[in-house]
């Protein structure tokens, strides 16, 4: 932990915010001498405070121990190229159209590697008037289930939330083409081509 650097950090995202350090030392109830204290690197904030102070400045604890915030490069935006984060505690998902620093259940989620869907994984997906309708053989039991599916073009993303003990069966808007992703909680994240 650099105090200088997390000073400079606290600064750079309380003058963007448009907070003096009065404003700031309000909100946390403490003096505005200890919030130039810290902005001078000549100390740093109290365990109990990280969190307050981090949710303040939009901010993540990790960033304000390090004393940065690491900055994605832009890139051109495609949604088959999405980004998920899954909780293995919750399972939560998560989705970025770039890398991100996500936090769920007290824990930092690193990216899910999607992979391709063998045959016997594959879904089934069959054309039903103007829509696909994708059936598949997960047990979809607690244990094992998939709980959700998305169809994702360059530019659209259409996603499905499922459920344990229904019946692995919905319907999708009927488009050209794009990726069917789905997660199961014993294969993974996994993927196939839609024609």
């Amino acid at each position: 932990m650099n105090c200088s650097e997390a000073g400079a950090l606290i600064k750079k995202r309380r003058t963007e915010l448009g907070l003096t350090q009065k404003a700031l030392a309000d909100k946390m109830n403490i003096s505005d001498k200890t919030v130039s204290k810290w902005e001078r690197g000549l100390g740093f904030p109290d365990v109990n405070l990280i969190s307050e102070l981090s949710e303040i400045l939009s901010v993540s604890i990790e960033s304000l121990i390090l004393g940065k915030c690491e900055q994605n490069e832009f890139k051109e935006i495609n949604m088959k190229n999405n980004v998920y984060y899954i909780c293995r505690q919750c399972g939560s998902i998560t989705v970025s159209t770039g890398k991100a620093e996500i936090t769920c259940c007290g824990e930092k989620l690193e990216p899910a590697e999607a992979q391709k869907a063998t045959e016997e994984q594959k879904l089934k997906v069959t054309p039903v008037e103007n829509e696909w309708l994708v059936t598949g053989d997960c047990p979809m039991t607690k244990e094992d289930y998939v709980s959700f599916a998305a169809f994702v073009t360059a530019e659209t993303m259409y996603m499905i939330k499922l459920y344990p003990e229904w019946d692995l069966c919905f319907r999708l808007p009927c488009r050209t083409s794009g990726k069917l992703i789905w997660y199961s909680k014993k294969q993974g994240l996994l993927f196939q081509y839609v024609r």
